[in-house]
């Protein structure tokens, strides 16, 4: 009752693995995507066995490739004939699985690091749209995830409609200040379009966790100081005649505290870009 994507990216600044998944289900976030660092991505539906995901990111951490735990968990599973299952393993080997009883259209599809799988779809159309838009997509992982998935929505999806849709990427200390392995994890649990919405929120996500290679700083000369001055009193955040280089850096913390901008901070005499800019719009 689902389309899904697993896949990894061998970026040098950091291997990352994820999965998008989008469907008639309500929370499908909640149970179709696993991913792990330096193991792998696992997308488990249809008939969901959720073990799949954690026995699967065990196996793939002790090494196993992706075809050798796709075996290891349906042999052993009496239900694999309504299983659908998606793994990419840590070097990026995918493969995917779709039991004989699955509803009509299912399929998957395995390429060069991904695999996309669906069920209840409008035809195999779907997954072949995702798979193209995956290979054709420029980017980091999360960009290219939710761009297979928007294909497979434009190309029919979940023939019964839509209802929710996820994002989860996973990179070694990539999530909120390097304490988890949690780029993102984003989830629309009961929406119109979902996937419209996962987009949005991808883009507010970027807003507050950027990539640090995105980060563009801008020396805060005095002209430059005596306008950021200005824009945060304006925000309420009073800078003060005294000490001002010390006390513009206090009122320019708090108000990125406040706006959750706080990983585009810098000790240095600057601004980041994106906070700058955000500052100059009009308020509403």
């Amino acid at each position: 009752m689902t389309f899904s994507i697993a896949a990894w990216d061998p970026s040098p600044a950091g291997p990352e693995w994820g999965v998008a998944v989008a469907s008639k289900f309500l929370a499908v976030g909640s149970l179709v995507p696993w991913a792990r660092a330096n193991a792998g991505a696992i997308a488990t539906q249809a008939f969901a066995k959720l073990t799949y995901g954690s026995e699967g990111l065990e196996r793939l951490g002790r090494g196993d490739d992706a075809d050798a735990v796709v075996r290891a968990l349906t042999e052993a599973d009496e239900g694999r004939a309504q299983r659908q299952l998606g793994v990419v393993d840590a070097r990026g080997r995918a493969a995917t699985f779709t039991g004989e009883e699955c509803m009509d259209w299912a399929g998957g599809r395995a390429g060069d690091g991904y695999c996309c799988q669906g069920n209840i779809l409008a035809g195999p159309e779907v997954v072949d749209a995702m798979a193209s838009a995956f290979e054709s997509t420029g980017g980091d992982l999360a960009t290219r995830l939710v761009r297979a998935v928007e294909a497979g929505d434009d190309a029919g999806g979940d023939r019964r409609g839509r209802q929710s849709a996820a994002l989860l990427v996973v990179r070694e200390a990539g999530g909120y200040l390097g304490e988890t392995d949690r780029v993102l994890d984003l989830r629309v649990d009961d929406h119109g379009h979902p996937v419209r919405e996962l987009t949005r929120l991808l883009d507010l996500h970027r807003l507050y966790f950027p990539r640090p290679e995105t980060l563009d700083f801008v020396p805060l000369d005095e002209a430059l100081a005596e306008e950021v001055g200005a824009l945060l009193e304006a925000r309420g955040y009073p800078v003060g005649t005294g000490g001002r280089d010390a006390t513009l850096r206090d009122a320019l913390f708090a108000y990125m505290g406040t706006e959750n901008l706080e990983e585009r901070w810098t000790d240095d005499p600057a601004i980041e870009r994106v906070v700058l800019e955000h500052l100059r719009r009009p308020k509403t």
